[in-house]
């Protein structure tokens, strides 16, 4: 496992992998005024066309054929790959949340500046979508957590069952979590701003938020061992 993994980061990986990875965390410094902040999350699934095709000059480098015909299990192969996106996801989850206390500096900044605004002006400054905001980083970071996992349960067993479906699965898979990151952290805002009995939902407490941390970390542990379970069988059909 040791050796694969060294052969993910060493060879598998490309370079954009890691700027993608560096650069879009970054995003949180945005204030929601204007761009959600959990909308960075899906800019992670971005690598995964670059990672499973092999951005050899827009040609695939045949990464799955080569680790095929190593003196390894199938399904070894498997959870390689999902380690190394397990640790993508992480490190991406890990420097964004290095950067949440400068986020939150800049937001009280840019939120003590959208005081001094007439009420004309607020309405045209603060024109944008509802979302979570850094108050509730926690539990957003709860639901891309458990985003992250049914992605994978999506993108790994389409694409090991035959080795080849990249454009198929990442549409899926990048439709799926839209859809789920929408869901989680736009509409459920919106609910507890309009409906008064709902208006919990914006004001957890942050101990209620890591206790959800805790459940969607396990939630991806199973999830991913169910991913892995399925693509390591699909896997073992193909011929090579």
């Amino acid at each position: 496992m040791k050796a694969l993994l060294y052969k993910e980061f060493r060879l598998s990986m490309h370079i954009m992998c890691y700027l993608f990875i560096i650069i879009f965390p970054l995003m949180i410094l945005i204030p929601a005024y204007f761009y959600p902040y959990t909308i960075g999350f899906i800019y992670v699934l971005t690598c995964y066309p670059v990672l499973f095709l092999g951005a050899n000059k827009g040609q695939q480098s045949n990464d799955l054929l080569f680790s095929a015909l190593l003196p390894v299990r199938k399904k070894d192969i498997v959870l390689a790959r999902i380690f190394t996106l397990a640790i993508m996801q992480f490190a991406f989850m890990a420097i964004m949340s290095m950067l949440w206390p400068l986020a939150n500096f800049i937001t009280s900044n840019y939120e003590a500046y959208l005081a001094t605004l007439t009420e004309e002006q607020l309405e045209a400054e603060s024109a944008s979508l509802s979302c979570f905001g850094l108050n509730s980083f926690v539990l957003v970071l709860a639901f891309a957590i458990i985003g992250f996992a049914l992605a994978d349960l999506i993108f790994l067993p389409i694409y090991y069952k035959k080795g080849k479906s990249i454009v198929a699965s990442t549409l899926l898979t990048i439709l799926a979590f839209v859809t789920y990151i929408i869901i989680t952290t736009v509409v459920l805002p919106i609910i507890g701003q309009s409906y008064p009995p709902f208006a919990w939902i914006m004001n957890i407490p942050l101990p209620i938020q890591f206790a959800c941390l805790g459940v969607a970390l396990v939630i991806y542990f199973l999830l991913h061992w169910l991913t892995y379970v399925i693509s390591s069988k699909r896997l073992e059909k193909v011929d090579f």
